[in-house]
């Protein structure tokens, strides 16, 4: 056996790639001149070319080691197809989501409608869900060198593969049967703020044509990215640079409530003062990309019993820490706080209450995250005549732990209020407290998190029977799933001690089993149907079952035209279902105790309001329907041009009632119980604000067409090398989610595009790769009053974006090979956007750009 250097497929191959465009395509011989059958994403029939009626996007180890990339999170977000809902580390720094986790967004539809397997296998999800309730893979969790290729399957998949998929599929299929040793490091870091990463992996193996045993080790490490070195992009007050000023009115100084009346505190700096609120600055005190490190392991094994009997077993684990944090703990009236009349530095001499203040002297809040997740499956596979079949067994776990401790800022308001009783602690004037104050009214915190798969499978294929002189092939098989999920908070969050602060609780099970056939009729010597079908059963919500049509025809050895139609699902999650009283925060105006802006009046400030959710057990599975049309033609053996029109449509999709909506019915009614208030001051009908109720229900949709463009060129230059030039192109042509058009919308821009050009010639090969993300419009609310406006109100277009990525090789020996490269080689900078009030509070759009800069790096590798 030898070395296993990977597929090799080149740029110029990704998506459709030269091997998919060609109708006749196959693998080569087996030993005895038979033609080896493998599995290709998106089908479960085995087969002996490459191509099939549904589009596949293929990314090789080797296209992203020529990108620079060093972990899978930087990969996919950088992907035509990719879209809104695709979240990493970057600007996650929420309490009440997954803080050290990232996802990808297929066509925008989020993380949870995008189906992520290793292997062609489902794992666990993470243990902490993102944005409270999208349950999702965290990709953070797959080493990258232990990928051989990335399958990004553009089309509906339950009626394969069940729940989630329905913007379609990512792959990720692991390197195995390597022999030898392989080790490479790297080194890189942004020119401008002080980030750097630091990478090693080392691949070993050793076997034979009996069997093979493939371990890979992958560390990650990057430092931390601070608001704090990002000077424009790092401050809450965007006015300055044609922005919101998003500063908080929780201040430090702070303002009190003396009389009934809202009193500013004396001591508050003119530049902080507006009207009755003394504003902070909370965005240089924040995380922009958290420092983070990564352990995995991964040994895939393979034994050959007999001639036709094999037994394999893979096993996976992980290791991650990470941070997360804000600003100081913000308070407000609904914490009760009161400064006695005795206070030695009361300056108003009663009683008063504390209204909005920030405890800055105890410093920054700051959690550690640490995530473990492991995944063993053992199975069996063999064959007999022209059948092939597959039994196995997995145990998956993803295990999150979040801690922080007394020196990281979380501040209880019992042993706070017990502080100022005594007159220890001076609320007044922006002081600093004494150390042993601080050590008083701080205290430790804890969140676990931990979810479980258990899952068993079956399948069959081969050839069913001839057909006028072809042969029909089958697959079928049977699965049974049992997952469960909790997420527990701090017995401090549920009592209502730590202020502030969001927090999740979530706890839910439940076991599914599935069975599902699938057949490829040779209708003609060049016309493929395909036909599938998928029954799922789930033990909370009841089954379903899916269909999927499609065909491939090849009038021509050059051209090939595809169609596809197929129904999809998918289920509750788990924190949907099963979440207990949770909360985030929303920046918005009290438009009914501000009718006219006011600066005098403390309610005209936009403020980040606390939105509570509960789960909901009847929740119903979403429903969606997808078609493709596409063609593809290989002009010569060097040309090929692929299109695809498609379309996706999800009902029945679970969402919460918009806050703006609920704010509207409800929030003008002193008494209300979804919309809480606390008492009125005097000469008032309305309270303060303390909390918006919510839930989820089955009362989304959303709906999406598009056209996906690649064209591929291979030019031989003689003595001058080879020259291979790629592009990828997606076009969004129709977004609607709730009846309201989000195409050029905040985040969902109409075009992004990835172009690469590759050039070899003897050990010197270099790649420059063109990542482009197109214009969308800013601010979907442009008053900030909880309600989106976009429809009625037009705001300025956030600009589009080219970076471009440089990379130079040079193989020295057959053992030793060194690469230099720049990622964001122009060192642009992210393309000002005033934001949406929620994540985007510092002048971008934080899930579509990056503020890291220019990155050099270097890495050499090591083979033997």
């Amino acid at each position: 056996m030898t070395k296993n250097k990977g597929l090799r497929i080149s740029a110029i191959a990704v998506a459709v790639g030269s091997t998919l465009l060609m109708p006749q395509a196959t693998l080569a011989q087996g030993a005895e001149g038979s033609t080896e059958r493998i599995e290709v994403t998106g089908s479960r029939i085995k087969r002996t070319d490459l191509e099939g009626p549904s589009p596949v996007y293929m990314i090789t180890n080797e296209d992203i080691a020529n990108l620079g990339f060093d972990n899978l999170q930087q990969v996919l977000e950088r992907l035509p197809v990719a879209g809104a809902g695709t979240f990493s580390t970057r600007g996650n720094s929420q309490d009440s989501t997954a803080n050290g986790g990232a996802a990808i967004s297929l066509r925008g539809f989020g993380a949870d409608a995008t189906l992520v397997l290793i292997n062609g296998r489902r794992v666990a999800i993470s243990a902490f869900a993102e944005s409270i309730v999208n349950s999702f893979v965290d990709i953070n969790s797959i080493p990258v060198a232990a990928i051989e290729r990335i399958d990004i399957l553009k089309d509906g998949a339950s009626a394969i593969y069940g729940s989630d998929a329905v913007a379609g599929v990512v792959n990720i299929v692991l390197k195995k049967d390597f022999v030898g040793t392989e080790l490479s490091a790297g080194y890189g870091s942004a020119t401008g703020p002080s980030y750097d990463e630091k990478t090693f992996s080392a691949v070993w193996g050793t076997g034979n044509e009996d069997g093979n045993a493939t371990l890979i080790l992958d560390y990650f490490n990057n430092s931390a990215l601070d608001n704090s070195e990002l000077g424009r992009f790092g401050t809450a007050n965007q006015e300055p640079y044609g922005g919101m000023d998003f500063r908080s009115s929780r201040g430090y100084p702070g303002r009190f409530v003396v009389d009934g009346q809202t009193v500013i505190d004396p001591d508050c700096p003119p530049e902080k003062s507006f009207g009755q609120t003394c504003v902070y600055d909370y965005g240089p005190h924040s995380i922009a990309i958290p420092a983070a490190e990564r352990l995995g392991m991964i040994l895939q094994m393979n034994k050959m019993i007999t001639d036709d009997l094999e037994l394999f077993s893979e096993i996976a684990v992980q290791h991650n820490t990470s941070e997360a944090g804000g600003a100081a703990t913000p308070l407000d009236e609904d914490a009760g706080l009161t400064v006695p009349a005795d206070h030695p530095d009361n300056p108003f001499g009663q009683d008063i209450g504390i209204g909005r203040y920030r405890t800055v002297d105890a410093g920054n809040r700051r959690w550690d995250i640490e995530s473990d997740t492991m995944r063993v499956v053992a199975g069996l596979r063999g064959s007999f005549d022209s059948w092939e079949w597959e039994v196995s067994a997995q145990k998956g776990r993803s295990r999150s732990l979040q801690t922080g401790d007394r020196s990281q800022g979380w501040v209880r308001t019992d042993l706070l209020q017990q502080e100022i009783d005594a007159g220890r602690y001076n609320p007044f004037g922006g002081v600093t407290n004494p150390q042993s104050v601080i050590d008083a009214i701080t205290t430790s915190l804890v969140r676990r998190g931990e979810s479980h798969l258990t899952s068993y499978d079956a399948h069959i294929t081969g050839d069913l029977f001839e057909f006028d002189g072809r042969t029909v092939a089958i697959a079928a098989g049977y699965e049974y799933r049992e997952e469960d999920v909790s997420d527990i908070p701090d017995d401090q969050f549920q009592r209502g001690l730590i202020f502030g602060t969001e927090s999740v609780s979530a706890q839910a099970s439940r076991d599914q089993w599935a069975a599902y056939v699938e057949l490829s009729v040779p209708l003609a010597d060049t016309l493929e149907l395909q036909l599938a079908g998928r029954h799922d059963d789930y033990s909370d919500f009841g089954s379903t079952t899916n269909p999927k049509v499609a065909m491939r025809w090849s009038p021509t050895d050059s051209i090939s035209v595809r169609a596809s139609w197929s129904e999809g699902f998918r289920a509750p999650s788990l924190a949907q279902i099963g979440l207990g009283p949770s909360q985030e925060s929303q920046f918005f105006v009290d438009t009914f105790r501000c009718p006219v802006q006011d600066e005098d009046n403390p309610a005209c400030a936009s403020t980040d309001y606390t939105i509570v959710f509960a789960g909901n057990p009847d929740l119903e599975a979403e429903e969606s329907e997808t078609w493709n049309i596409g063609a593809i033609w290989a002009i010569d053996t060097g040309i090929d041009i692929g299109i695809d029109v498609w379309s996706i449509t999800q009902d029945n999709k679970i969402d919460e009632v918009p806050f703006g909506d609920v704010y509207e019915a409800e929030c003008g009614n002193q008494n209300s119980t979804v919309c809480v208030r606390l008492a009125p001051l005097p000469g008032q009908s309305l309270g303060p604000l303390s909390r918006i109720n919510n839930t989820f229900f089955n009362v989304s949709s959303q709906e999406a067409q598009g056209v996906d463009l690649s064209a591929h060129y291979l030019l031989d230059m003689s003595d001058l090398g080879e020259l291979k030039l790629s592009l990828e192109w997606s076009y969004m042509t129709n977004f609607e989610k709730d009846g309201r058009e989000w195409t050029g919308e905040y985040e969902y821009p109409e075009h992004r595009w990835v172009s690469t050009l590759d050039w070899t010639r003897g050990d010197w090969s270099a790649t420059a790769a063109f990542s482009y993300v197109g214009e969308f419009e800013d601010t979907p609310d442009i008053d900030f009053d909880g309600t989106l406006d976009f429809e009625t109100n037009e705001s300025r277009m956030v600009d589009s974006q080219l970076l471009l990525d440089l990379q130079v090789r040079y193989a020295y020996s057959q053992q030793w090979s060194f690469a230099l490269g720049m990622n964001n080689a122009l060192d642009e900078e992210p393309p000002f956007a005033i934001g949406d009030g929620d994540d985007d509070l510092y002048g971008y759009a934080s899930k579509v750009h990056s503020p890291r800069g220019r990155y050099l790096y270097g890495k050499v590798t090591y083979s033997f």
